[in-house]
């Protein structure tokens, strides 16, 4: 019995919703860390290795079969990374040391890997060239809006739902579940290439005239996932321990604060020349974490909260505006290995310096460890800003396709 296809349209939606809860999924975690601390003992190194592993698993998955579905098509990838990200959950739901959740993280880091690329390239191939301006909208806002969900939904089901070690899991694991029979129904809107197996040789796959602008926008990549590495890692660590605030949702609503205002930026920014909105996203990364700084040395809660919401709008401009300049210039053969580097570079930035940070805490205190974190941020937006400068002029063949925009 075959089983029927969705329209390009409502596989577009369904990819979109898809793509969200996945990244919610990687954030969820992230409000359970206290509980984990207080009831097993765990320390802020062993959180941000738990942290940290699911970004090693997840680049090791990207540059192995991150452009898979480029050669074996979308959908068959992408309901193999869902149920992955499925049995990370139950692995999660079932954990009771630390071991079990670095298992559960690898699972996951590998699932989502795997699938990132798939689902984003699947957004590009059902929009087709009239709406390419949406789908690299929704490539770029799908990431803060899963992570808002995924934090905020965590912090409320650990809040006041029962068992917050677990309940959070199983939600997102039934979610998925259906998700991923849904997924069954996708169609197929892009040629396959050959060369499978050659594919999954590690490597970062770049054609040629993608890589002048993907290397130009490194730091505006780098700056944007910190960012959202160090709130991830380290922000319910900071609401509880240097801020007072021992309620589970202030750290997931920290995180929202990030993420959030990243989505609502690209929403409003949607109409900008890319170039102008990674100028914008590289100047927030410079007064963002210096208003954090401030905040840490007077212990001040809303001053924080001011410091998460600028940076959220670096995390937001730098990253969305630097995926459209650079989706603007991916074949279509190639956009899922195109996707797939891009996560490698973010990702890494995601990953590496929330594990130097967990490492440095218990020898340096909470409060010097983020305080340097910022000001490694604040440092890497003035030279973002600056290279945004001197390209500015040179970046208007990237956003030619822009104006397709008035026909969506």
């Amino acid at each position: 019995m075959s089983i029927p296809r969705w329209s390009p349209a409502a596989g577009f939606r369904l990819t979109t919703v898809a793509l969200a809860v996945l990244v919610a999924a990687s954030a969820a975690p992230s409000p359970v860390f206290p509980v984990y601390e207080e009831r097993w003992g765990v320390s802020a190194t062993a959180v941000t290795g738990v942290f940290a592993v699911y970004a090693a698993a997840l680049l090791v998955a990207l540059l192995t079969v991150g452009s898979l579905s480029d050669h074996l098509g979308r959908r068959p990838v992408a309901v193999a990374g869902t149920a992955g990200v499925v049995a990370a959950m139950a692995l999660f739901a079932a954990a009771d040391s630390t071991g079990w959740l670095v298992l559960a993280r690898v699972v996951q880091g590998l699932a989502t890997g795997a699938v990132l690329g798939a689902l984003g390239a699947a957004l590009l191939d059902l929009a087709g060239p009239r709406r390419a301006a949406t789908a690299q909208l929704v490539n770029g806002a799908a990431p803060p809006v899963g992570l808002t969900l995924g934090a905020v939904g965590s912090a409320l089901l650990v809040q006041f739902a029962p068992a917050p070690t677990t309940t959070v899991y199983l939600v997102l694991a039934a979610s998925l579940a259906v998700l991923g029979a849904l997924l069954l129904g996708l169609p197929d809107a892009a040629p396959r290439v050959p060369g499978a197996l050659a594919s999954l040789r590690p490597a970062v796959r770049v054609p040629r005239p993608t890589r002048p602008v993907l290397v130009s926008l490194v730091p505006a990549f780098v700056g944007s996932w910190a960012l959202g590495g160090l709130f991830l890692s380290l922000g319910p660590s900071i609401a509880a321990g240097v801020l007072g605030r021992g309620d589970h949702l202030v750290g997931g609503l920290l995180v929202a604060c990030v993420a959030g205002t990243g989505a609502v930026v690209g929403v409003l920014t949607r109409a900008a020349r890319p170039a102008r909105v990674v100028l914008l996203g590289t100047s927030a990364f410079v007064l963002g974490p210096a208003v954090l700084v401030v905040a840490l040395e007077l212990r001040s809660t809303p001053l924080f909260v001011l410091g998460a919401l600028v940076s959220g709008v670096g995390f937001g401009a730098g990253f969305q505006g630097a995926l459209r300049a650079v989706l603007a210039t991916a074949p279509p053969s190639e956009r899922a290995g195109v996707l797939s580097a891009v996560y490698v570079l973010s990702y890494t930035a995601f990953g590496l310096p929330s594990v130097l940070a967990g490492l440095l805490a218990p020898r340096l205190g909470l409060v010097t460890v983020a305080v340097g974190y910022a000001a490694a941020l604040v440092v890497l937006g003035a030279v973002g800003t600056a290279a945004a400068l001197l390209r500015r002029p040179a970046a208007a063949p990237a956003s030619a396709p822009e104006p397709s925009r008035a026909g969506v």
